[in-house]
């Protein structure tokens, strides 16, 4: 269809829009909810919702100023002038007063007395496990949105799709530089997803979980801790588990935990285990790599066995704020990786021979949802 032939057609298509999108179309309508009281809340309401996503670039890159010029930790050890801010910095007193400004209107400090001081949030923001390691990550992910239409388009190359070598198989691991790279950046953030997974799982039952995909042992520090009679084993790439040592000593759990050095995609899984998780794993992987990997878990599993899948997903029919535009964006990026919705991940367990499939929404999307299943005991139907 020509433009020409499009533009008559328009009006007829708009009038198949419900009511409230119409509305939402017509300049005069909003001209007259910012005349009546009743409706001004409303359209400014509206309005700043709007203006946040146009800004949102724009805030997270002052967020990253702030971290890479180090003014939240230096107000975290007591207020500060606006020159003390400014001079380990090396910015202009007049530019850090626009990025302090710019802090404040982020709710992360905020000026008293002629001093600033982080805020609950600014606290928050430096204590929160895996942040400040996400937002300095972050210029990878914007230097490949930076032409949106060329990405969505499938134009570009995107620079996380080398970030994140592993994931295209076990020769990206080679290089132990980008495997501790790659550990350190989970690592840091599976603090939280264990304790959101061990509020959504209970785990009491279990005597032996195995962790497939378990990095430097995060994620079976945190649960060796909750569960301290649970036998674990860590099976991930043979260039990743080496730094699983120290940590797992240093959170005393280490005597509780075999290592087993594999790929998942050329490796069997070790058996033995009553229960598997796999904690941030699918949402790395190609639908046809997920789908064998579910088989092999089943497959190592006793009849009864138990697996845990703990990742963000996508909200599916009703998307996520959060999960459909970040962690689907990221996944895209990565080029094999896809955020999957609760019950994608269902159907694709119920496909490898899982039942008793329950899809258990997070308590914080942007962390972790879990979905859980059951291998079915012999002759079970």
């Amino acid at each position: 269809m020509t433009d020409a032939a499009a533009g008559p057609a328009a009006p007829s298509r708009r009038r198949r829009q419900p009511l409230a999108v119409r509305l939402g179309l017509s300049p005069r309508f909003h001209a007259f909810c910012a005349r009546v009281p009743g409706l001004r809340h409303i359209a400014r309401a509206e309005g700043a919702a709007l203006f946040d996503i146009v800004q949102g670039f724009v805030q997270s890159q002052a967020l990253l100023a702030l971290v890479e010029l180090r003014v939240l930790h230096r107000l975290a050890e007591g207020p500060a002038a606006l020159a003390a801010l400014a001079g380990p910095a090396r910015v202009p007193l007049e530019r850090m007063a626009i990025l302090a400004r710019a802090g404040a209107g982020l709710g992360l400090m905020a000026e008293r007395r002629g001093l600033w001081r982080l805020t609950v949030r600014g606290a928050a923001f430096l204590a929160v496990p895996g942040l400040e390691a996400m937002v300095r990550h972050h210029p990878v992910l914007y230097r490949d949105l930076a032409d949106p239409v060329a990405f969505f388009r499938g134009e570009t190359q995107p620079e996380l799709a080398g970030f994140w070598p592993y994931v295209f198989g076990a020769g990206g691991a080679a290089d132990p530089g980008l495997a501790q790279r790659y550990s350190d950046l989970m690592a840091d953030s599976q603090g939280l997803v264990a304790a959101d997974t061990l509020r959504l799982v209970d785990f009491g039952g279990v005597t032996h979980l195995m962790d497939v995909g378990g990095g430097t042992g995060a994620f079976l520090a945190a649960i060796g801790a909750a569960h301290p009679s649970l036998r674990m084993t860590l099976f991930d790439l043979p260039a990743v588990v080496p730094g699983a040592t120290a940590r797992l000593a240093a959170a005393g759990v280490a005597d509780r935990v075999t290592i087993c050095p594999g790929s998942f995609r050329d490796d069997p899984l070790p058996r033995g285990a009553e229960a598997i998780s796999l904690v941030r794993v699918l949402y790395d992987h190609a639908d046809a790599t997920v789908a064998a990997l579910l088989r092999a878990v089943h497959d190592a599993l006793p009849p009864g066995g138990r697996v845990v899948v703990s990742e963000p997903m996508s909200g599916g029919a009703r998307p996520d704020p959060a999960t459909d535009v970040y962690f689907s964006l990221y996944t895209l990026a990565m080029q094999t990786g896809r955020t999957r919705s609760g019950a994608e991940i269902a159907r694709m367990l119920g496909d490898a021979g899982f039942a008793d499939i329950q899809i258990r929404p997070g308590f914080r999307s942007f962390v972790t949802s879990v979905v859980t299943a059951r291998r079915p005991n012999v002759g079970e139907v």
